[in-house]
């Protein structure tokens, strides 16, 4: 009798020994932040070869649930359903009996629950001679939740912290982009006795689609343009960024007239966006000594001139750049400006920007804000609209790439 007693707790102490161990050893190998493949061998090794289970499967939620690692099974474990056959469980449970043939194969459920949130289930089979057999069956099926608990959180950790490394960089990325796209923009906008300009972009991320320019060409000629790409984020601002620079280029060697210089961007576009985006796009010659503005507008929101009372749109132009991979027509337009007239460029984010009853701000608001405030200077009317544009949105938020270029010439 004693002797049998004195075996008993020389194998409850053993068990404890070995139990206290393995935790010892998992939570080494976390701290020394070992690789989950790392991880997951550790973890095996105990199920395994000091637990002596013959059978068990550990299901594990990342994007989808995923057979993380198994024993003794077949490929008929893959039939296993989690959300249809598991996520009813919520403690560790005995299997008696289930609708599921696959699941009478085992003989132990053990769920993984965080925050309410289930994160693993481990299914298992006990070996009945094992040395460590369940002298008490409660307390080793804890050990084996515990222990699948501290390996699957530290899976989750490591999940967690890869996916805040990558979006950090991702954010590093994006900030130097954004940067980078605030350089591709004018930075000394002329107001002087001829013109007065000024312009204001806000995107909706960090990166966007939209652009203006202006390209001084001598003392008295100077080309305007505003643009939007279909589309948002870093691929729209790559098409734009490359779109700007083919107009610089072209102007910095020689001057294109209009039907020829939108021929060639049309082409530059449908080569880089392969027909997956296209640009919307406006862009104007304006002649200081003869007042001419010669204009081609491709699909973008009609920009307006004004004098402060009559407001008229200018229209002529031809389809967006890169729909097609020839422009069907190209008509150019042409204004004689009466001195002191304001010319209004934008893109679309400012005229359908909505309100709380879901009503866009539109471009007759815009012309109207213009000429109900034009003695202003272009920079206090372009901030002057974009507070117009904060009180028509309340509680919204800006949905799209929003831009304005105004420009008096006097």
């Amino acid at each position: 009798m004693i002797a049998t007693q004195q075996k008993y707790l020389e194998h409850q102490l053993a068990e404890k020994d070995f139990k206290l161990n393995s935790l010892l050893e998992i939570t080494k190998a976390i701290n020394n932040n070992l690789p989950v493949d790392q991880l997951i061998k550790i973890y095996m090794y105990v199920l395994k070869e000091q637990l002596g289970f013959p059978r068990f499967v550990l299901f594990l939620k990342q994007k989808d649930w995923e057979i993380f690692c198994k024993s003794g099974i077949k490929g008929k474990v893959k039939e296993i359903d989690v959300e249809r056959d598991l996520i009813r469980f919520k403690e560790s449970t005995e299997i008696a009996s289930s609708h599921s043939s696959l699941l009478q194969e085992f003989e132990t459920i053990v769920p993984v629950y965080h925050k309410g949130t289930p994160l693993a289930f481990l299914l298992f089979t006990t070996n009945p001679k094992s040395q460590f057999n369940l002298i008490d069956e409660h307390s080793n099926t804890n050990f084996i939740q515990i222990l699948t608990n501290i390996i699957v959180v530290a899976i989750e950790n490591q999940r967690m912290t890869r996916l805040s490394i990558i979006q950090e960089r991702i954010k590093k990325e994006l900030e130097v982009a954004s940067e980078m796209q605030k350089l591709l923009f004018p930075s000394d906008l002329p107001s002087n006795r001829r013109m007065d300009i000024s312009a204001k972009y806000k995107p909706r991320h960090e990166v966007g689609g939209d652009y203006y320019d202006f390209i001084p060409l001598g003392d008295d000629e100077y080309t305007i343009c505003i643009g939007d790409v279909s589309g948002k984020g870093i691929g729209a601002a790559m098409l734009m960024a490359n779109f700007q620079a083919t107009i610089r280029t072209l102007f910095n060697y020689q001057r294109f007239d209009m039907e020829f210089l939108m021929e060639e961007l049309n082409k530059k576009v449908m080569r880089n966006a392969k027909g997956e985006k296209f640009i919307t796009f406006f862009i104007a010659h304006y002649n200081a000594t003869s007042r001419e503005l010669t204009y081609v507008n491709a699909g973008h929101n009609h920009p307006f001139i004004t004098t402060g009372k009559k407001v008229e749109y200018l229209s002529e132009g031809c389809i967006g750049l890169g729909m097609l991979d020839e422009l069907p027509f190209i008509d150019v337009g042409k204004k004689i400006l009466q001195p002191n007239t304001t010319l209004v460029l934008f893109t679309d984010g400012v005229v359908e920007l909505e309100n709380d009853s879901n009503e866009q701000f539109s471009v007759e608001r815009l012309a109207s804000t213009v000429n109900a405030f034009y003695p202003l200077k272009m920079e206090d009317l372009t901030n002057l609209i974009f507070s117009k544009l904060d009180e028509w949105r309340g509680t919204n938020s800006f949905v799209d790439d929003t831009a304005i270029f105004s420009c008096r010439f006097f």
